[in-house]
């Protein structure tokens, strides 16, 4: 006497799809996302170590693009443009808040767009992270690298970068409906095919 088929096998022993496991390119996003993350944080802090190495804290600016883009190092121990100098370890709480945010939010991924994005910002959060983690005078208490002067408005580094640039990338993605799962918000449902089956979403 035979067994009743199991739901995953179907006639002629081909497979249903339905049964098969999902596929890996959420998984591929993550790993992408990671790697440009951990890129950025390489980048930020090879660039600090340089700037410590050949600048001045407190010496003349170096100047790149004239007065436009030069190279001045400085110690910051608040967030962009010196805000709550006071309070670096309120920041540094923040900021891991941040980072923990990001690291669950990754596990949704289903959109190149948005892994580009989170790259860009965690790499720079643990960039900065690790600044007031490592960096005198104290744990929790570092201050931040900055070196690069922008036309004396105010002075970042590569973290600040990418940080920004996400940050861009968000809004955009943000304004064309686009979600963490790479799905556009607002978008119709698909229509049900003959005999209740969904379609294939576009």
């Amino acid at each position: 006497m035979s067994t009743p088929a199991e739901p995953s096998a179907v006639a002629d022993g081909e497979t249903n799809p339905a049964a098969m496991p999902a596929p890996s390119g959420s998984r591929v996003l993550v790993v992408w996302t990671g790697v440009l993350a951990a890129f950025v944080l390489a980048a930020d802090q090879l660039t600090k170590w340089w700037a410590e190495s050949a600048l001045s804290a407190g010496g003349d600016p170096v100047p790149l693009v004239g007065e436009l883009l030069q190279l001045r190092l400085i110690y910051n121990p608040g967030a962009a443009l010196s805000i709550a100098s006071g309070y670096t370890w309120i920041l540094t709480i923040v900021v891991t808040v941040v980072v923990v945010f990001i690291i669950r939010a990754i596990g949704r991924l289903g959109s190149r767009g948005w892994a580009v994005a989170l790259g860009l910002l965690l790499g720079g959060a643990v960039g900065n992270l690790v600044d007031r983690l490592a960096r005198e005078p104290g744990f929790a208490r570092g201050h931040v690298v900055d070196f690069i002067d922008y036309a004396g408005f105010f002075v970042g580094n590569v973290a600040d970068i990418a940080v920004v640039s996400a940050a861009v990338l968000i809004a955009l993605l943000s304004l064309r409906g686009i979600g963490l799962d790479g799905k556009r918000h607002g978008d119709a449902e698909p229509a049900a095919a003959p005999g209740g089956d969904q379609g294939d979403p576009a």
